[in-house]
């Protein structure tokens, strides 16, 4: 199943849709015609593991063309924000650092959220504007001190992400935070697509285009530390809740790894796509 948040053209209350084939369909549309008790935010489907949502498909005979709605982002309000860097072997080679011997992860904040279609703000202080297309995991129930083999059971969905990064501002420092939590520098979206509709989360192609250029093109079979290998080591050190997000790492292509960068610039649009979750699009201004 496809999940979204959305507005539509004349109401700006955030509704929860489903994507079909035929087109979104507005959840409490159908909930209020046939009297269904469903989830309304993606926070409820996550905690309700989508109990109804099956029955709406069922039973809804209106749909909206993706045109007709404005995106919100895929994920909401997650207590935790949970980046993995330098997790594809290619990558930490362009950039030249050393190959992790265990994952190296950094946070990012809710101010960070940016939906499908939103434009990125570009600061005057900060210039290394950079894409990063990473495979989003977004946790379905709390997880501690769980195993490799039955981490994937803890997932709820996955999401295309793009980890946007302002190099200058990253590294300004020894801690990469400043660079990697400006507001709206974390596109995710356009949906959130639940486990169930991915047979193997390390089999899945993932590309960035620039202006319509292909920049970068991998699978996520080239991660150093899977999806299960991820979940299971944060699990050991803080407890995973419902609706967290974790950021998965980028592979190489990325604008920090040319010999002569050319940095994202104003009216620069940057495509994420992953196999089957969707292409997320953003414009830089």
């Amino acid at each position: 199943m496809k999940l979204l948040l959305f507005t539509s053209r004349n109401d700006t209350k955030s509704r929860l849709g489903i994507l079909t084939q035929k087109g979104i369909i507005d959840v409490a549309q159908v909930a209020a015609n046939n009297q269904l008790v469903v989830p309304s935010t993606i926070q409820e489907a996550i905690e309700n593991k989508s109990d109804g949502l099956d029955t709406v498909v069922e039973l809804a005979e209106a749909f909206l063309e993706e045109s007709e709605v404005d995106f919100l982002p895929c994920v909401t309000h997650p207590e935790k924000i949970i980046c993995i860097g330098l997790n594809y072997q290619k990558h930490a080679e362009e950039t030249g650092a050393e190959i992790p011997t265990s994952p190296v992860v950094f946070s990012k904040f809710n101010n960070s959220l940016a939906a499908h279609q939103e434009v990125i703000p570009i600061l005057e202080d900060g210039k290394q504007y950079d894409f990063e297309a990473e495979l989003g995991v977004i946790i379905g129930r709390m997880a501690k001190n769980i195993n490799v083999d039955q981490a994937l059971d803890y997932v709820y969905g996955y999401c295309p992400t793009n980890d946007i990064s302002v190099r200058d501002l990253q590294f300004r420092t020894s801690q990469w935070l400043l660079g990697k939590t400006l507001d709206k520098a974390l596109p995710v979206g356009p949906y959130m697509v639940t486990a169930s509709e991915v047979s193997d989360p390390q089999d899945l192609s993932l590309a960035t285009w620039v202006n319509g250029e292909r920049r970068q093109n991998s699978t996520t079979s080239d991660m150093i530390f899977s999806v299960a290998e991820i979940i299971s080591y944060l699990s050991k050190y803080m407890t995973l809740n419902p609706g967290d997000l974790i950021s998965t790492g980028t592979p190489q292509g990325v604008i920090a790894g040319m010999k002569e960068p050319a940095w994202l610039s104003s009216g620069d649009v940057v495509d994420v796509e992953i196999q089957g979750l969707g292409r997320l699009s953003n414009r830089f201004e």
